[in-house]
């Protein structure tokens, strides 16, 4: 069985408009007004954003710090 890379599918872009997405759609069926599902879509848009970016950087970090045990080993 394959294993799931959580850490690339919560970076994904595409998971967090789509999730901002379906928040919006829930907004509008419970009657919402647009101010306050701007918002929230708002919201999500900025913790995906802050959320890609972490994990983006840990992973870069990582490599940086694979290589540089790497180059020591030599």
């Amino acid at each position: 069985m394959n294993k799931i890379d959580w850490k690339r599918k919560l970076s994904s872009r595409k998971l967090w408009a789509a999730a901002a997405g379906i928040v919006a759609g829930l907004a509008m069926v419970f009657k919402l007004d647009e101010s306050t599902i701007s918002s929230i879509a708002g919201a999500v848009v900025s913790v995906a954003s802050v959320v890609s970016y972490i994990i983006t950087e840990g992973k870069v970090d990582a490599e940086n710090v694979r290589k540089a045990a790497g180059d020591q080993a030599d």
